[in-house]
């Protein structure tokens, strides 16, 4: 008689902000279910399959991988300060799209895949698409889509914060920028 396999909770790892939200979700899953956590990374040769399929360089292959490693390592070292101690966790690297390497990496009825849910502005979503949304869509078990940190929400497509209307004096009219050299500081400076 085979026991139940051990419950996993998968989560992609990318080292962007929003990614930073999903690992920490998918530890304190991992945690709270007693869980292993596998980290997965995904990756494909630079230039993509085909270019790389004209030209193959198997050591140029490991170099990339070996780079895919050193940035999952990176990842949780920037977010959570090195991989969490007391879960057992499994790292694995994928050549392959991220939604597909995810949803392969979570086939088991009983794992939990975690995924960030960045934000992507018009002409992002047309050059790639959403690894969220492809793992809620083929994801044979339950997903979990962490939304993006306040932060993060809080910045325009450019990456720049957002402008708030707090800063006006009045209806209509905006508030002067102060510096050191304005009238107004130098008043405020002599005795």
């Amino acid at each position: 008689m085979m026991g139940e396999p051990p419950k996993r909770v998968v989560v992609g790892v990318s080292g962007s902000l929003a990614n930073s939200a999903a690992l920490h979700v998918a530890v304190a899953q991992a945690r709270q279910q007693r869980a292993e956590l596998l980290a997965v990374r995904a990756w494909t040769p630079v230039g993509g399959e085909i270019t790389y399929r004209r030209g193959p360089c198997p050591p140029l292959m490991e170099v990339w991988r070996a780079q895919a490693g050193t940035a999952l390592l990176d990842a949780f070292a920037e977010a959570m300060g090195g991989l969490p101690p007391d879960l057992s966790v499994r790292c694995l690297i994928s050549r392959s799209d991220t939604g597909p390497a995810l949803v392969d990496a979570a086939d088991r009825p009983g794992d939990l895949l975690v995924v960030g849910v960045g934000r992507q502005g018009p002409l992002a979503r047309l050059q790639r698409r959403s690894v969220s949304r492809f793992c809620l869509q083929h994801s044979r078990c339950p997903v979990l889509a962490v939304p993006p940190p306040a932060m993060l929400r809080d910045l325009r497509p450019d990456g720049l914060p957002a402008r708030r209307s707090e800063h006006r004096t009045g209806p209509g009219s905006r508030a002067a920028p102060w510096s050191p050299q304005s009238p107004s500081a130098r008043k405020r400076d002599e005795p």
